[in-house]
């Protein structure tokens, strides 16, 4: 089995637990009586910590020989943390336990994404495709989750993440090359790995890419979060709920696997602009509820707000940091893409679903309109050149 194979598997292993867990968690902490407000704090809490949570855990996970062993670690964690929602102590114990599982689970796809990029770069296989194979699983969870929903209880969608968080450790374990962690062998030293954190954090160009690209992204906040509760106020039931979200996936995929001479072509300056600006688009027609038909073409521009985005910042990360820091670096991104900026995000989007139902995401618009300003400010930098 090849390379890409199997990472793309590993990958599936993860995306198929946030598939069920990123559209529907909503609806099984609603249906136990807690507020838009309370859904928002659940949620954001673990986002807004991951500026201190991200880089530490990135830290902690250079200190083990192999680049899989954390993710192992971090997976048995989730399976666990998850597996104690199931008790019924309320709000308190519920934005607890979600603050530790949440955060084991959020740290796993940018440590999976070193992996990825390294073994694509010496391969010389498309990253898009192992990618795009985990983004697939999600579309699955997206449908079957919201099928089970529909034909039970929402406590199927709890059980279904804490099997994905055990089958991600064994894919882990299992699919994940024996990578050391040091080219040369051994175990990086605290002085050695905080040094290359410090020169990230003391590095305005890449702080500025990193805005920008968590700003784009985490424009999906409401989205994430309410979009279920959102159609359902429509009318819209939940399975017809996956079907919308596994089409934005679906465009997302194709863009992965088909478009990477574009991509390429372009640079990623060019293509974080292009995905903000498909952000304003999307988040300012969601915010007037539109008809059911035209939520599936809207659902196509998920293809760049999302994933070209997505794909634009993994290339300004690289070209930013070096081998001693690449980890520290996709930590950091993600921490704010889906961290403190996408925590923020969606601690505010509570309050203005309860409020304002949809029109919610037009703070999402004003986000995403900031991003792509300073998305245009890395045009004037000579590091991003070539």
């Amino acid at each position: 089995m090849s390379s890409a194979v199997r990472l793309g598997l590993c990958y599936s292993a993860i995306f198929v637990g946030t598939g069920a867990m990123a559209p529907y968690m909503p609806v099984w902490f609603a249906e136990r009586g807690l507020s838009g407000a309370q859904i928002g704090l659940i949620l954001s809490l673990p986002m807004l910590a991951r500026v201190v949570t991200a880089p530490a855990l990135a830290v902690w996970a250079d200190s083990f020989a192999l680049r899989r062993t954390p993710l192992i670690l971090l997976s048995l964690a989730t399976a666990l943390g998850y597996l104690m929602m199931a008790a019924p102590f309320g709000f308190p114990w519920w934005l607890a336990v979600w603050f530790v599982a949440a955060s084991a689970f959020a740290t796993l796809p940018p440590l999976t994404d070193v992996v990825a990029l390294a073994r694509a770069r010496t391969e010389g296989f498309n990253y898009g495709w192992p990618r795009g194979i985990g983004s697939a699983a999600f579309i699955v969870a997206n449908i079957a989750a919201g099928a089970l929903l529909v034909a039970t209880s929402s406590d199927a969608v709890l059980v279904w993440i804490i099997a994905a968080a055990l089958l991600a450790a064994l894919a882990s374990r299992f699919l994940l090359p024996a990578d050391p962690v040091l080219e040369h062998g051994g175990v990086a030293g605290l002085r050695e790995r905080l040094a290359g954190l410090g020169l990230l954090l003391k590095d305005r160009l890449f702080l500025l890419a990193v805005l920008s690209v968590g700003l784009i992204q985490s424009a999906h906040a409401f989205y994430y979060s309410f979009s279920a509760l959102a159609w359902k106020a429509q009318g819209i039931p939940e399975n017809l709920t996956g079907v919308l979200w596994g089409v934005g996936v679906a465009v997302e995929i194709v863009f992965m696997w088909f478009l990477e001479p574009w991509r390429r072509r372009i640079g990623p300056r060019r293509l974080l602009v292009i995905g903000g600006l498909a952000a304003l688009v999307r988040w300012t027609a969601y915010a007037f509820s539109p008809p059911l038909w035209l939520l599936f073409p809207l659902q196509g521009l998920h293809a760049l707000s999302y994933a070209a985005t997505f794909l634009a910042s993994l290339q300004l990360v690289e070209r930013l940091s070096s081998p001693v820091n690449m980890t520290a670096a996709q930590t950091i991104n993600s921490a704010f893409s889906s961290g403190l900026l996408a925590g923020l995000a969606t601690l505010a989007s509570g309050p203005l679903f309860d409020r304002y139902g949809a029109g919610g995401y037009l703070l999402m618009t004003a986000m995403s309109l900031v991003g792509v300003l300073g998305a245009l400010r890395l045009y004037g930098a000579r590091r991003l050149d070539g």
